[in-house]
């Protein structure tokens, strides 16, 4: 099987909440990567990037029409989406460390990878 034939299969049976946990999953490593490697300045631009894109992203989903998580949940994701960006800066200037945007993606993907509540 062709890799392109593995990520279309995956892709279409793959959830939206598992989309989210898989991808949170794989910035968080480049964000313990950047952490192990005690990159600081410049270096975490690209990580730290990724993580800001990837939180707006998903603060733009909860505030599209149409969007069916409940209202709450989605004013609390983009609560956290502002957060991440004015922290990314922090870090980016050296006055916070990345462990706090690390922990704070661990925290959602648990959640994510919680079953899902049934109201």
């Amino acid at each position: 099987m062709s890799l392109h034939a593995y990520q279309s299969a995956r892709s279409r049976a793959e959830t939206p909440r598992a989309a989210e946990a898989r991808l949170l999953s794989q910035i968080t490593g480049e964000l313990m990567d950047a952490q192990a490697a005690r990159l600081s300045g410049g270096a975490l631009i690209q990580p730290l990037h990724r993580n800001r894109e990837m939180w707006c992203t998903f603060a733009s989903d909860c505030a599209a029409p149409g969007n069916a998580l409940p209202e709450t949940l989605r004013a609390q994701i983009i609560s956290l989406a502002l957060f991440v960006d004015r922290f990314t800066t922090e870090v980016m200037m050296g006055r916070e460390k990345i462990e706090t945007l690390i922990d704070l993606n661990r925290t959602i993907m648990e959640g994510l990878r919680a079953p899902a509540l049934v109201n």
